[in-house]
């Protein structure tokens, strides 16, 4: 029985996924559960598992193919009592299908004279931009119209709907979006030494990180406030306890879930700081997901989400911090694990920086930059006046977005921050 293996829905709002390599080779025997190719899907690359125990008689997508959620990629020929069962079920599929489903116009590929009006762009459609064409009555030759703004060019859903805020009826035949100004200032040249300079290609996720980056301070004004704190307290509480709370939890006691515990009880005080903004909306998030930006050992970056913050005790926060971290280093992050933040913090302080200008993770209007934990004699303020002791000292940062995030806003929300910081209660318990 020959078994159609498609590419699985790997998360809530991922549509499409990019193939990194396939395990096996056609002829091969592979068994099931037994993983047969690795895919990406945005930051996370994923393992994906045969359904039967067959033999590979035919692979349609090679490496770096872009691949839509639901599409035909291999064809296995499987045996025994899981072909039987897989006949059952996939021929209940396509009943369904065929009810459910109508043929749709969108789905042929388009005229090469048509392609060629997309500069450098692809032909490819998501099952999400299809459907949103159908809703809105877009036609093929009109979508291939509107300028991509992902990767190589592919359509979003975002410029689907930008476009459709200036669309004219009836349709017109040309497109109707300006050309971005060009800049009049030459390109500056890179001098390369053949022989002794080398050049590396950006992989797949610094293309990504790159993109965002730059999209990132082109959409948001960025601000910078900064914040100097003492977090003697802090840290001599977690040098007593953090072999009790170990002991007692199982679980390794950083600063990082006490960072987070920090922001989310800042964003119950400051929630107009936990929004995200569309054009002239602000959404406001009720849920307090905190997103910890954390370098790969690739020395790439990427955000697991702590969902709930505000919910959790230091016990379960610690708890989330070292599972998300320690999936980050082995690269087994689930896509589900990096969606959904509504404010970043980076530890900067990490890497022995004093502080840093952290750049915002679109949607978001904030992001807060923890800088390294340094002690220097300072001056403080006792009952016998003033005196100079060594001190643990450290800088926050806080890149906020200007259309929506003012100085009175940005300035309060950090120094609730860096007040629960100062003002840490020694009496916590675990």
């Amino acid at each position: 029985m020959i078994i159609e293996f498609k590419m699985p829905k790997l998360g809530e709002s991922i549509a499409e996924a990019t193939v990194i390599s396939w395990l096996k080779n056609v002829g091969d025997y592979i068994a099931a559960e037994e993983t047969l190719l690795e895919v990406a899907t945005d930051k996370v690359d994923s393992e994906v598992p045969s359904p039967v125990s067959g033999v590979i008689k035919e692979i349609r997508f090679q490496k770096n193919d872009l691949v839509a959620v639901g599409t035909v990629m291999a064809l296995i020929e499987a045996t025994g009592e899981q072909a039987q069962s897989q006949s059952q079920s996939q021929s209940q599929s396509q009943q369904s299908a065929q009810v459910a489903e109508p043929s749709s116009p969108y789905t042929s590929t388009a005229p090469s004279s048509v392609a060629q009006l997309r500069q450098g762009g692809t032909t490819f459609l998501s099952p999400l931009i299809i459907s949103i064409a159908q809703k809105e009555n877009l036609s093929i030759e009109e979508l291939q119209l509107i300028p991509g703004s992902g990767a190589d060019g592919r359509l979003q859903k975002s410029d689907v709907y930008q476009y459709l805020k200036i669309r004219k009826y009836p349709v017109q035949s040309k497109p109707m979006v300006q050309s971005p100004p060009t800049s009049s200032y030459p390109k500056p040249k890179i001098n390369y030494t053949e022989g002794k300079d080398y050049i590396i290609e950006m992989d797949r996720m610094r293309k990504m990180i790159a993109d965002h980056m730059v999209y990132s301070k082109q959409t948001s004004p960025h601000v910078t406030s900064y914040l100097e704190i003492d977090v003697t307290n802090l840290v001599a509480w977690r040098t007593t306890h953090k072999e009790a709370f170990q002991a007692k939890t199982g679980q390794k006691l950083t600063f990082t879930p006490l960072f987070v515990e920090a922001v989310a009880k800042a964003i119950q005080a400051y929630p107009l700081i936990n929004v995200a903004v569309e054009d002239t909306k602000i959404y406001v998030r009720k849920d307090i997901n905190i997103g910890m930006a954390t370098a790969l050992p690739t020395g790439n970056l990427i955000v697991p989400v702590v969902r709930n913050a505000d919910t959790k005790d230091l016990a379960a926060l610690a708890s989330d911090v070292n599972q998300l971290a320690e999936s980050a280093r082995t690269n087994t992050l689930k896509p589900e694990q990096i969606q959904g933040s509504t404010f970043t913090i980076s530890n900067v302080g990490t890497f022995g920086s004093l502080m840093g200008t952290p750049i915002i993770n679109q949607p978001e209007v904030a992001i807060l930059a923890f800088g390294i934990i340094k002690k220097r004699p300072e001056v403080i303020t006792t009952a016998k006046g003033d005196e100079i002791a060594i001190r643990s000292m450290m800088f926050l940062s806080l890149s906020f977005d200007h259309r929506v995030v003012d100085g009175f806003l940005g300035g309060s929300f950090l120094r609730k921050v860096g007040d629960y910081l100062e003002q840490f209660d020694t009496n916590t318990t675990y």
